[in-house]
């Protein structure tokens, strides 16, 4: 049985990344480039969320970020993915700023009941892979089936 507010935190998060992607580098002022590490605020990165028959995947792309930089908590059923990317220092002027800095954060809430003793996280080339394996009762099963004879 699906979670319907896991539904709505799923757009909820869909809708966020396409204001984010959208308006992200809008200025807020004549001038004035917005950015969420300008106001306080945290960004979300970009996000894969996938289920299989075991577990859940959730892959983050994180270019750059080293793994003491990137903290995992997870609470009940929601898991939370947060760090910080810091500005670099530089030499010159700088002409254009597209990469991101600042605070990042990344939420979702599981569907389904899950096994957090097995969490496993994995950084490689830039994405972390979070596999949330799904607890027993929640794992279809097969059922045979036999003749009624």
């Amino acid at each position: 049985m699906r979670d319907p507010l896991a539904e709505f935190d799923d757009l909820f998060n869909r809708m966020g990344s396409l204001l984010e992607t959208t308006f992200g580098t809008s200025p807020t002022a004549p001038g004035m480039p917005w950015t969420p590490a300008a106001t306080g605020m945290a960004w979300s990165p970009l996000a894969d969320f996938s289920e299989t028959d075991d577990a859940y995947l959730i892959e983050v792309d994180l270019p750059g970020v080293k793994r003491e930089d990137i903290d995992i908590e997870m609470t009940d059923r929601e898991l939370v993915i947060s760090g910080e990317i810091k500005e670099r220092e530089r030499t010159g002027t700088m002409r254009r700023a597209m990469r991101r800095t600042g605070r990042f954060e990344y939420r979702t809430m599981l569907p389904g009941e899950i096994s957090t003793e097995e969490i496993d996280a994995t950084l490689r080339d830039g994405v972390l892979t979070v596999k949330v394996p799904k607890a027993e009762t929640t794992k279809p099963r097969r059922i045979e089936i036999t003749s009624g004879e």
